[in-house]
């Protein structure tokens, strides 16, 4: 998979992609991502990329001519499954979509900021919009490092177990169970008999059982109505 970001802050998105699984992913070439300053693409004398709004208002918006280069170049390049722009109106990011996107093969993604980008861009060259909450952030690079992670630790090889992905919250609408580890007693405190047990049926029922109460508690949105 090769992930493309584009943004004017190409330095906020360095930390994400040099720690950890990220930078693992990389290494070993399971993953390419390659982050692409907007401004060397802009004709402005001052590398400028914003300017104001027609009709008025609050607020900058970026400039259609180095976000559309900048597109133009990376597509004269190869073919990308999807483009995707962050912007707090988008649709709201999920396990589901990340599922999906994780089968892609070329995807980019464009880094909003000020108060977003010319319309234009989203009316021809965007795919894809996403959101990861109902809040605004400063611009949309958190957000693209927050659906790069979830992308890329679901690509075979990335994690050293891959079966660990498959048993996280939301992949099957439900919250993940409690977990537990050594001692198996603290302070009194103790693992619930049934984990030490080692009878992998039993287990696997009481995690779904666990599963199932944990999301009726914290998110019943989540349940069909004969879970409920």
């Amino acid at each position: 998979m090769r992930i493309d970001i584009l943004t004017v802050l190409p330095k906020l998105l360095e930390s994400p992609f040099n720690d950890s699984i990220l930078k693992r992913a990389i290494e070993k070439k399971l993953v390419e991502v390659h982050i692409h300053n907007i401004r060397d693409y802009s004709t402005q004398n001052q590398k400028q990329v914003d300017d104001y709004q027609f009709g008025g208002g609050a607020g900058m918006v970026m400039t259609i001519q180095p976000i559309a280069d900048c597109i133009d170049k990376l597509q004269s390049e190869r073919t990308y499954d999807e483009i995707i722009y962050m912007t707090p109106d988008g649709e709201q990011f999920n396990q589901a979509t990340a599922n999906t996107l994780s089968l892609k093969e070329n995807i980019i993604i464009l880094c909003g900021h000020y108060k977003g980008v010319d319309q234009r861009i989203r009316d021809h060259y965007i795919t894809k919009e996403i959101s990861i909450g109902d809040y605004v952030l400063s611009g949309g690079e958190l957000a693209a490092a927050v659906v790069s992670d979830a992308i890329i630790r679901l690509l075979p090889g990335v994690l050293n177990d891959e079966s660990s992905a498959l048993t996280d919250s939301f992949q099957d609408n439900l919250l993940a169970p409690p977990v537990y580890t050594r001692p198996a007693d603290y302070k009194g405190w103790k693992v619930p008999e049934i984990l030490l047990s080692g009878h992998e049926k039993k287990i696997e029922d009481w995690r779904h059982e666990q599963a199932i109460e944990r999301t009726k508690q914290r998110r019943p949105d989540l349940l069909d109505e004969n879970e409920k």
